[in-house]
């Protein structure tokens, strides 16, 4: 009885918390009022998550791993691992948008692509065949953290509403010429430079 009040607990907190930065478009939001909105003690939320940032932290992440994980394909297609992720991102615009400016952005941004790190280390074994387990993480994290950045960007600044066909081909075309299949590259290194 007690684990069921528990996850029922948790899982309200963390409802709440996508539902009230979604709303209000802030982080700035009150431990009181996160545990009002979810029903349940201010020392609830401390015992299960520490403080206001550590619910909204676990919010980013149960939202990430509940809707976003499930629907990445299997066996790892850039095109449609890239827009199921900006299409998931959009969806939940106002949420992340609020986080990503909010005062546990940093913290945030660190743990949900921690979620979606193994996803690049097998991209950046595919895409640079001979590279070793150290340096596919570090090509994965770098890459990880440039798309964070446009994303970021996107979700800040882009126009409404956005587009996340769109945005999926931007990225496609970035990683295109980093990865070197971009016809462009070829073509700067036959041309005669005089």
């Amino acid at each position: 009885m007690r684990d069921r009040r528990v996850r029922r607990s948790r899982s309200a907190l963390l409802s709440a918390a996508v539902r009230l930065v979604g709303e209000r478009g802030t982080t700035a939001l009150s431990a009181t009022e996160l545990a009002e909105a979810a029903d349940v003690s201010r020392r609830v939320l401390y015992l299960h998550f520490g403080d206001r940032d550590g619910v909204l932290i676990a919010a980013a992440v149960e939202l990430v791993t509940r809707e976003l994980l499930p629907q990445l394909p299997e066996d790892l297609e850039d095109a449609p691992t890239t827009l199921a992720m900006a299409r998931h991102f959009a969806e939940h615009r106002p949420f992340y948008r609020a986080m990503l400016t909010g005062s546990c952005a940093y913290a945030a941004t660190r743990t949900v692509l921690g979620l979606l790190r193994s996803y690049g280390i097998a991209g950046a074994r595919r895409r640079f065949v001979d590279l070793d387990e150290q340096a596919a993480a570090e090509v994965a994290d770098f890459l990880t953290g440039a798309g964070a950045m446009a994303l970021t960007a996107w979700l800040v600044d882009g126009p409404d509403p956005l587009d996340p066909a769109e945005f999926a081909e931007r990225l496609m075309r970035v990683e295109s010429v980093i990865t070197g299949a971009h016809p462009g590259r070829a073509r700067a290194h036959t041309e005669d430079p005089g």
